[in-house]
């Protein structure tokens, strides 16, 4: 079994349930998975931090066994300000006022809206493979529209990327070369998107990004900074890349920020665990205690 030697636990943060699994000794560390995975995407990963880190690994609300909780007109309870509430309850449940972050995908944009709203808490921020998604939405064009189609399909109204999803999730999910996945990993991906209202919360996860997340992020943009170091690290194989200069983008939202590419697709923690696991504990190790800039 993956991860057997995490403990499995829930936590009610009195708005949500969140699962979750962490273990390792050692500074907090917590791992935000990405679209549509849940937190078995560390799974490479997680144990080799484990030996310097305490490692906390939730399910975001809406994804995978974490609560699925009804929607509003304006899509908030999937917005990432709240997602990153869930973090903070979950990691003082566990006994961590201070704590270290890396996010993948939408877990990124959870990641850096985290150290955005509660600064005090964040020691060190780590982004896999995105830009800020207001930036993004700004900076949209034909390429990023055909290539991310799937940001504007699954942000259409309900219910209509529910139903086209739903009608086949197996050719929808996961469309390229899944040898990339341990069996384990894909099985418990799958397991989790035919939950019952797990589809519907992933879309709203969309809606939200392309909303209220977005509003946020504009109303931040220029007046406020991520002020702990940030590592940013992408797909040398993806789009990212060849459409943006993602550290210049990143200086415009932090002062401190390295980063660079890795030689693989996408899903980095599972397609190139080795490189990325080094990138992240170089990262983490170098400085246990906040560092601020002035």
């Amino acid at each position: 079994m993956l991860l057997e030697n995490f403990q499995l636990k829930t936590i009610d943060t009195g708005e949500v349930k969140i699962r979750l699994r962490y273990g390792g000794e050692g500074p907090p560390l917590l791992l935000l998975h990405g679209h549509p995975q849940t937190h078995v995407m560390w799974h490479r990963i997680a144990p080799l931090l484990a030996n310097d880190f305490t490692v906390v690994m939730p399910d975001l609300r809406g994804y995978g066994d974490s609560s699925k909780p009804e929607t509003t007109s304006d899509h908030s309870p999937y917005s990432k300000r709240v997602m990153a509430r869930d973090q903070i309850a979950v990691m003082k449940e566990l006994g961590f006022d201070e704590f270290a972050v890396a996010g993948h995908d939408r877990g990124a944009r959870c990641a850096y809206r985290l150290a955005l709203d509660f600064p005090e808490a964040v020691t060190r921020l780590a982004v896999l493979d995105i830009i800020p998604t207001g930036e993004a939405f700004r900076r949209t064009n034909k390429d990023f529209a055909t290539e991310f189609w799937g940001w504007f399909f699954m942000a259409q109204p309900y219910d209509l990327p529910e139903r086209m999803i739903g009608e086949n999730p197996d050719n929808f999910y996961f469309r390229g070369d899944r040898s990339i996945f341990h069996p384990e990993a894909l099985a418990e991906y799958m397991r989790c998107i035919y939950q019952p209202g797990t589809i519907h919360a992933m879309c709203e996860d969309y809606r939200a990004g392309a909303s209220i997340d977005y509003e946020l992020d504009e109303a931040d943009r220029g007046n406020r900074k991520i002020d702990c170091p940030v590592l940013a690290l992408w797909s040398a194989q993806g789009e990212l890349p060849k459409w943006y200069d993602v550290l210049s983008i990143w200086h415009d939202w932090a002062d401190d920020v390295k980063g660079g590419g890795i030689d693989c697709g996408h899903f980095l923690a599972e397609e190139a665990p080795e490189e990325t696991y080094e990138e992240l504990y170089r990262f983490f190790k170098s400085g246990n205690e906040k560092t601020r800039t002035m």
